[in-house]
């Protein structure tokens, strides 16, 4: 699946390279902790999510794994790295994956896919770690409006990038968005 949404030439590592950069800086310009678990709100998914959506899905979850997988070691949370990389990697996917198969409509329904399965990631591995009481007070307090956010403003950024500049569905491959 991801061999044929994705083409490794220098136009699209750079592009990688760059939307990866972005989800560090969402990541780490805005970060407010939550005591329980030691982790934190964050912006990172606006940049998962407007990769997964205009890129397609092999771009969603290497930015979405490696932007937020870095930021992790970047902004002393590196125990959670791998967590964050694979969490945030598969949200990036299944959102990409779901946006590309129906087209804008889809982008709804990869919004929801993903944040099931980011909220759900984290909880998971808040759970082993922490007990049930913390993993659920940062799924309902931070993870969930974190994702909510993320996905409305990442979507309302697409819109206009692309009202702004047509191209950018032709950067990773050569498709035209297709109508929902």
């Amino acid at each position: 699946m991801l061999k044929e949404h994705l083409t490794l030439d220098a136009r699209t590592i750079a592009l990688i390279a760059i939307m990866t950069a972005v989800t560090i800086v969402f990541t780490l310009g805005v970060r407010v902790p939550f005591a329980p678990t030691r982790g934190y709100f964050t912006l990172a998914d606006v940049g998962v999510y407007f990769a997964a959506f205009a890129f397609g899905p092999a771009v969603g979850f290497i930015v979405g794994g490696l932007g937020t997988g870095l930021a992790d070691i970047l902004g002393g949370y590196a125990h959670f790295a791998i967590w964050s990389f694979l969490i945030h990697g598969v949200q990036g996917l299944v959102a990409g994956y779901l946006a590309y198969q129906r087209g804008r409509a889809g982008m709804v329904a990869g919004w929801l896919a993903g944040a099931v399965v980011m909220v759900g990631g984290y909880f998971a591995v808040e759970y082993v770690l922490f007990g049930p009481g913390p993993a659920a007070g940062e799924a309902t307090t931070i993870n969930l409006p974190q994702v909510l956010i993320g996905g409305l403003i990442a979507i309302g950024l697409l819109i206009a990038v692309r009202r702004a500049y047509p191209q950018i569905d032709t950067l990773t491959q050569p498709r035209t968005w297709r109508e929902g």
